[in-house]
């Protein structure tokens, strides 16, 4: 399960939530409703990495009033009321008012939060607070959800609520679970399958995280594919279309651990993925995949949506300090983060 723990300050209690980010390794973009409905059902292929999210929620047991930090934007707000919260119009603080309007705590409390990922890292680092949020809460209130799928539900719509965009459901299922997932939509509904027998360390001997320096907007860049899939714009159908097989491919391949053959899948999912919108691609992922290939990488994989934020290299194992140099040397912020193995339940 999530990192999580409850203890106590005097009479007051605490629960404290701690979930992974993750890196897409196929399949992005169709776990957006309804779009993997036009091509018949669709996978998504990821994987759970060590740059966690947290929340902690104090429940004050004798007041009424809301206390909210965020340890990233190095901002704290003060309310006398929950309803006086919810009255707030700080951007900064939209999250929270979702959250609190969503569960209408009958209690005064506590809530501080923090994310390890770079901001706009395209890591799914809001979903994975959310989670995290959420997790607080239904810990808190003692309502617990009833399944993976229905705390996916309730986070997708807050987060399409608080970005007036359309957003996937991918990223929240590594948050909740670990390890590699395959998630499958199909007309029937999402199934979840966590892949928790792979070697993590024959993962991680590849695995190389690049932040770009550029932070990006997933909503609106997936916003824009859509858009010309309904249009049935006809290169975004055919990118689409081969990026649904490239991740029916690493589906097949992930599951059988055959490592040493991702790289072609990576560099065919890179080239159908540019070919999407303009956006998704940008100067700093142009320079890095130039450079990461030049130094002897084997493929670059963009993460999430793109436009900036993080970048995979996937790496021959005797390469991947050497590539890691190169990068760092160009100014490329190089993460020290590992896959993160499934929650052990």
């Amino acid at each position: 399960m999530n990192k999580s723990s409850v203890s106590d300050r005097g009479q007051n209690q605490i629960y404290s939530i701690q979930s992974p980010t993750r890196v897409d390794l196929a399949g992005g973009t169709l776990d957006l409703w309804p779009l993997y409905n036009f091509f018949g059902g669709a996978k998504t292929v990821n994987m759970a990495i060590d740059i966690l999210t947290s929340a902690e929620l104090e429940v004050l047991t004798n007041a009424s009033q809301i206390e909210i930090e965020s340890l990233d934007l190095k901002k704290k707000k003060f309310y006398v009321s929950y309803e006086s919260a919810l009255q707030d119009t700080d951007p900064d603080f939209a999250l929270y008012r979702v959250v609190l309007d969503y569960f209408k705590p009958s209690f005064g409390l506590r809530l501080k939060t923090s994310s390890q990922s770079p901001v706009g890292g395209g890591l799914g680092a809001s979903s994975s607070l959310m989670v995290s949020i959420l997790k607080c809460f239904s810990k808190a209130l003692f309502k617990p959800f009833a399944s993976n799928n229905q705390l996916v539900e309730v986070a997708h719509n807050l987060e399409a609520q608080l970005l007036l965009t359309p957003t996937g459901t991918q990223d929240y299922y590594p948050a909740l679970s670990g390890g590699i997932n395959l998630i499958e939509y199909a007309a029937q509904g999402i199934q979840q399958s966590v892949f928790d027998h792979m070697n993590i360390k024959e993962i991680e001997d590849r695995f190389l995280l690049i932040y770009t320096g550029r932070s990006h907007h997933s909503g609106m860049n997936n916003f824009e594919v859509l858009q010309k899939a309904v249009a049935r714009e006809s290169q975004t159908i055919r990118s689409l279309s081969s990026l649904r097989l490239v991740a029916e491919e690493m589906a097949a391949k992930v599951r059988a651990g055959l490592w040493d053959q991702l790289s072609e899948l990576f560099r065919r999912e890179y080239e159908f993925r540019i070919q999407l919108a303009p956006a998704i691609s940008s100067p700093e992922i142009k320079e890095l995949h130039d450079l990461a290939l030049g130094a002897g990488a084997e493929a670059v994989k963009i993460c999430g949506a793109g436009g900036g934020g993080c970048v995979l290299i996937w790496c021959p194992p005797t390469q991947k300090e050497k590539i890691a140099e190169v990068c760092a040397q160009r100014g490329f912020q190089v993460l020290k983060a590992k896959p993160y193995p499934a929650f052990k339940n």
